[in-house]
């Protein structure tokens, strides 16, 4: 009622908020980079593998014994990448998913994100600029 008693009361305003504008709050949009970062593993994973197990057969040309030395360290950077890259990605992607879905947390979530790619766009990098044997 009104002060005077007539009439429904004043109703105070209210601005309309965006879901997960506030700080602390949830996150409503805290799935997307979870699942652009699973879409471009998908992408990524089978021809970094691939090409990656591939590389080997760089040195067919110089023979193991006597290739460059950029070439022999870069084969080794994909091997070790191919072998531990694992231990990086997988971790980053599953806890990327895993933690709250609050505004606080998306700076985490989108590290985590890039983290989980860095591996196979590594190998892929690497791979596609081998140097001459």
């Amino acid at each position: 009622m009104t002060p005077t008693g007539f009439g429904p009361a004043p109703v105070p305003y209210l601005p309309a908020q965006h879901p997960g504008t506030d700080r602390g709050g949830h996150d409503a949009y805290a799935w997307i980079v979870p699942v652009v970062v699973s879409a471009l593993l998908a992408l990524l994973v089978p021809p970094a593998l691939l090409f990656g197990a591939l590389s080997p057969m760089a040195t067919d040309a110089c023979g193991p014994d006597h290739c460059s030395a950029g070439l022999t360290r870069s084969l080794a950077t994909v091997e070790a990448l191919l072998r531990y890259g694992g231990l990086v990605t997988v971790p980053a992607y599953v806890v990327s998913w895993v933690l709250p879905w609050r505004r606080s947390w998306t700076p985490v979530r989108v590290v985590l994100g890039a983290a989980a790619l860095l591996p196979p766009v590594a190998v892929l990098g690497l791979v596609l600029t081998l140097p001459a044997g």
